[in-house]
């Protein structure tokens, strides 16, 4: 198996978690890992990555589709509304049309398509309207994906995620092992060998009460409340980043390399701008 994989999505896509400064945005990611492994099983494997942290739905097929579907995949995978689903007020009924409507346009395109359910987090009574959102999402997600013959990694059932070691500091993003764990179920969706190490982890040990405590104060102060402020102010990370890979990539040659490469392109294009800003 062979082609050009494609991705468009936000932050879990894009591998936010999984930070690396030697890859684009500082972060690897499920996808960049999935991509690597895919070139050495097939060293003439392409790979493009559209996604960008903080994007909901509707700016993921407005500001990415027109430009993934150029490239004509053969292997596109979507995953979109998670943001959607964390917002205050969510029509998911809504939302999940507009995902279907996305969906036949990628199914149109001829590549094939993997989708993702997001995870089903076991969280307090008092968030229970966000998990029905969750479960909602999730629902329609296997529906359609049933319907219109896409592959499904269903995230729901990979029950090593209630590891509190398989996420990110931030409790949203998969860490560094979730982002490998998953590049490695989404290999065995598609058939295609891999050697990523997975080691298992012993049983995870609760902290100490008073860490516990320390560890909840730290994650309020440079979470929550920086999270809460951005969402007041408007701001968000992702409108001032690029896509990591725009152009198709060819993993074989080595993902580090070709980073370096992009970066100092990055460089000189900063330092033209600011010749022609000083003259």
């Amino acid at each position: 198996m062979n082609g050009r994989y494609v991705a468009v999505g936000d932050s879990f896509t894009e591998g936010v978690g999984d930070a690396n400064l030697m890859y684009p945005n500082g972060v690897r990611g499920w996808a960049d890992r999935m991509a690597r492994q895919m070139g050495r099983a097939d060293a003439t494997w392409e790979y493009a990555n559209f996604a960008i942290r903080s994007k909901r739905l509707d700016e993921i097929v407005d500001e990415q589709f027109d430009a993934a579907l150029a490239l004509e995949p053969t292997l596109i995978s979507f995953y979109a509304g998670g943001n959607d689903i964390l917002a205050v007020r969510s029509d998911m009924p809504a939302i999940m049309e507009r995902y279907e409507a996305a969906l036949q346009r990628l199914v149109g395109s001829g590549a094939q398509v993997l989708l993702f359910t997001t995870f089903d987090v076991k969280i307090s009574t008092a968030l229970e309207p966000l998990r029905r959102r969750i479960v909602f999402y999730n629902d329609a997600v296997r529906e359609l994906a049933r319907q219109y013959g896409c592959l499904l990694v269903d995230h729901t059932q990979f029950r090593e995620f209630d590891d509190p070691r398989m996420w990110a500091f931030d409790r949203i993003h998969m860490s560094r092992l979730g982002h490998k764990h998953l590049a490695a179920y989404v290999l065995a969706e598609l058939g295609i060998p891999h050697t990523l190490k997975l080691p298992e982890l012993p049983p995870f040990e609760a902290p100490h009460w008073r860490e516990s405590i320390r560890t909840e104060s730290r994650w309020l102060a440079t979470e929550v409340i920086p999270l809460l402020r951005r969402r007041v102010n408007g701001v968000r990370e992702g409108d001032t980043l690029p896509p990591k890979w725009p152009e198709p990539i060819r993993p074989a040659d080595g993902m580090k390399r070709l980073a370096r490469a992009r970066a100092g392109d990055a460089v000189e294009v900063r330092a033209r701008a600011g010749e022609r800003h000083a003259g």
